[in-house]
């Protein structure tokens, strides 16, 4: 067992795994900033140490700083959290080169799924179904306008190592095309350090599905089933839940199975996502791999019993699965919605201290806070706050404990995307399980909501 790890992250997360080493009886070491030090996490950790000022790229984006603290600290293992530095394939390989183990994938896997135009080529020698698109990255507008006119219309322009719908955009004719590729080109280059881009075929009528896999490195690999995560707004998630209301055993079990062989395909360990589009047969095709700790992980831990966090960490120890893939079974209906200090009428973020929090509790409701009452949001980081899951019997019952512990959720003093979880649960469409990427785009109402 791993006896000292150290969180590089901040927020729900860190307090999300500094939570697993308590029961694992693991000692913690957090790292903040100077607008995180009164932050909840801060206080749970058995050790927690300055990183820098306020922006991430003076602290939590500090990968000398953060292997100058774990050495410090006397730490045998940094658990990167997501976002961050969790697909970072450097920081992988820093924590190797000063003998730390990352608990993660190999840096070189995650540099190639990293790509995603060396991610679709990886996909393709699995077999594993991709949506139609360039094959190559794309250096200039004009080799864009030639792909997509073959191709057709509408299409997705991504940026090829992009990440959170950073660098992507949906365009419908050349001119918007053109329009596009130069300012998402730009745009990626400041965030990933890399303009390149790509183009896929639009998939009409699509959901966002994926699979949550593990592996040891022993080469065994299981999926813990699917999420289904299509309510998006500005392609970034706002509610996930498992299982998903749309597949039929058939398809979710290729799905599966298509999972575990991309994984063994790229010799992947560790906790990995893989996320698919299905279109309205349920034919399905790869989106991209996610090589961490997924944020809507909850979901798949309230319906299958397994702590993925704890299985993470005993990996990297260098544990074999104890289970396989006949162990994993399903159990109920799980939701989750992600509770973001935003605007909810133009999702703009709302800094701002919390002057009130009420915070919903009861049997199958679970809550992943990254505030308490008299915090501060501040403008630095992602504008995520909490994550509310709901868990029953059923889907209905799921949305029912929902529902009711929405009701109860009360946040004073900054603007929060509350109204819009609200709203989607009353959606005939959210209800019936229709939920497909243009969900909030066709169904939400911001003036109707107050």
């Amino acid at each position: 067992m791993l006896k000292k790890i150290l969180i590089a992250n901040r927020g729900e997360i860190a307090a999300r795994i500094i939570r697993t080493c308590k029961k694992l009886g693991i000692q913690s070491v957090a790292v903040f900033s100077e607008a995180d030090q009164h932050a909840p996490y801060v206080r749970m950790a058995d050790e927690s140490y300055l990183i820098g000022k306020p922006r991430v790229n003076e602290s939590y984006l500090n990968i000398e700083k953060i292997i100058e603290i774990a050495q410090h600290t006397s730490v045998v293992a940094i658990h990167p959290g997501y976002g961050l530095l969790s697909e970072h394939p450097r920081f992988a390989e820093a924590c190797k080169e000063a003998g730390i183990v990352f608990i993660g994938p190999p840096s070189e896997v995650i540099a190639k799924m990293g790509s995603k135009v060396e991610a679709r080529k990886e996909m393709e020698k699995a077999g594993v179904p991709v949506v139609p698109g360039t094959t190559d990255a794309i250096q200039t507008v004009e080799e864009a306008v030639q792909f997509a006119t073959e191709v057709g219309y509408p299409v997705m322009l991504k940026a090829s190592s992009g990440g959170g719908g950073i660098g992507m955009e949906l365009v419908h004719d050349s001119e918007g095309l053109k329009k596009a590729f130069e300012s998402n080109s730009k745009r990626a280059l400041a965030f990933f350090g890399d303009g390149t881009m790509f183009i896929e075929k639009k998939i009409e009528n699509a959901r966002h599905i994926e699979i949550q896999i593990m592996a040891d490195q022993f080469g065994n690999v299981v999926h813990l089933f699917e999420r289904e995560c299509s309510i998006q707004r500005r392609h970034q998630k706002v509610l996930e839940e498992a299982p998903s209301p749309f597949l039929s055993e058939k398809t979710r079990k290729k799905m599966g199975a298509a999972a575990i062989q991309a994984a063994k395909t790229i010799g992947y360990y560790n906790a990995g996502t893989i996320e698919f589009l299905v279109d309205e047969d349920e034919n399905f095709y790869f989106l991209e791999m996610n090589t961490r700790l997924q944020v809507e992980h909850p979901v798949t831990e309230e319906i299958t019993g397994i702590d993925i966090v704890e299985q993470q960490i005993n990996i990297a120890a260098g544990q074999a699965l104890h289970f396989d893939q006949t162990d994993v079974q399903r159990h109920g209906h799980a939701i989750e919605v992600r509770i973001y200090a935003e605007d909810p009428v133009n999702f703009f973020p709302s800094p701002g201290q919390i002057t009130k929090l009420i915070v919903p509790e009861g049997i199958g409701i679970r809550n992943e806070l990254a505030v308490e009452e008299k915090s501060m949001v501040t403008p630095y980081y992602d504008p995520m706050i909490a994550k509310l899951i709901a868990t029953g019997n059923t889907r209905e019952e799921a949305i029912d404990k929902l529902s009711g512990a929405l009701r109860q959720y009360k946040i004073e003093g900054i603007k929060t995307n509350l109204p819009l979880l609200k709203e989607i649960l009353k959606q005939e469409a959210f209800q019936t399980g229709n939920t497909l990427t243009s969900f909030i785009d066709t169904y939400y109402i911001p003036q109707s909501t107050t």
